[in-house]
């Protein structure tokens, strides 16, 4: 592959996967942490609740976000190097993986609103409802993945 990275374009898409796989690693560990959290709030165990806490600001900060910037950094470079930004047609495949990782996104700045919210001792949401919300990175990965690997379109 040649492009904008030249020869690099292979260590870059690798350093891609692998920060994608730590940032899909935190966004399944996050939900969890939320209903751990969630319910030592409902069973009044403040200490408890202090350590899901700091769990989850050390999630935050040491594996979520810097994982998501990496992957949306190399992401971008990677898109720029197959022409997304030059118009290159067939590319329609690059269209959609970008909105769903936009989603995500959006789901993980869900998460840390909810994180926060939580930590104030505030609960929307049931133990159930947070345990479904937690297949929502699965169901994008899924279709990520077909999309990359199938380019249907």
């Amino acid at each position: 592959m040649t492009g904008l990275l030249g020869a690099a374009y292979e260590w870059v898409k690798a350093a891609h996967i692998i920060f994608v796989i730590f940032w899909m690693a935190g966004l399944f560990m996050m939900p969890r942490y939320l209903v751990y959290h969630q319910e030592a709030l409902v069973a009044g165990d403040a200490t408890d609740a202090a350590r899901w806490i700091e769990r989850e600001g050390k999630l935050r900060s040491i594996i979520l976000t810097p994982a998501m910037i990496a992957v949306w950094v190399l992401g971008l470079l990677l898109a720029a190097s197959l022409g997304l930004f030059s118009g290159v047609p067939g590319l329609g495949w690059l269209h959609a993986k970008l909105f769903f990782v936009l989603l995500l996104s959006g789901y993980h700045g869900w998460m840390v609103g909810y994180s926060k919210k939580l930590a104030r001792g505030v609960t929307k949401l049931s133990g159930k409802q947070l345990r479904m919300i937690n297949e929502v990175p699965a169901l994008a990965a899924a279709l990520i993945v077909v999309l990359v690997v199938i380019k249907p379109f």
